[in-house]
């Protein structure tokens, strides 16, 4: 079984207001982050925030520590409950390969241009609260290479929101016919 697990606990410093509620196409990042990895998931939590069209879950060990909290907590909840894995994705991930599970089996895995989106096996808690509880640098590439993650090229060019500009971009590529989360 696997586990889906939307990191929002970010501080939406560059876009100027909270991201996971900006709107492509009349549902919010936060709202299609969650439908996609329903598709694929027996069960869907986000963490860092309070409030979400999911259950959510506080970052671990604490708030502000960057996505590395976000998938400690979810992988917590990955080996309380029986999953064998944590797919991952930003609430920024507004495209998605359509085969994102099967692109990145066996697990541990991430996309090579976006780091928080990857398949996490439960047994890699350890790893991840060893770095967490250090003094040392708590990264996706340091959490990636504890574990053993393959680094994994998609052909399908995947959007990460930072910025309005970027949005916008991304609902203008989308006029000219590209894919983004189903509706």
């Amino acid at each position: 079984m696997i586990l889906g697990c939307v990191l929002a606990g970010g501080q939406s410093s560059r876009f100027g207001s909270d991201k996971a509620l900006a709107e492509l196409h009349g549902h919010t990042l936060i709202a299609r982050a969650v439908d996609s990895l329903s598709g694929w998931c027996e069960y869907v939590v986000v963490v860092g925030r309070e409030l979400a069209p999911a259950p959510t879950l506080p970052d671990w060990p604490r708030p502000h520590m960057g996505p590395l909290a976000g998938i400690a907590a979810a992988l917590h909840l990955a080996r309380d409950d029986g999953y064998a894995a944590v797919l991952t994705c930003g609430v920024d991930s507004a495209v998605l390969p359509e085969n994102l599970p099967g692109l990145l089996a066996p697990a541990p895995a991430f996309l090579a241009d976006q780091p928080v989106i990857g398949l996490w096996p439960a047994s890699a808690l350890a790893a991840i609260e060893a770095i967490l509880t250090s003094e040392g640098r708590h990264s996706m590439r340091q959490f990636a290479e504890a574990v053993g993650a393959r680094a994994v090229i998609s052909t399908t060019a995947t959007a990460n929101i930072n910025t309005p500009a970027d949005l916008t971009g991304l609902e203008n590529r989308d006029a000219r016919g590209s894919r983004t989360l189903p509706d």
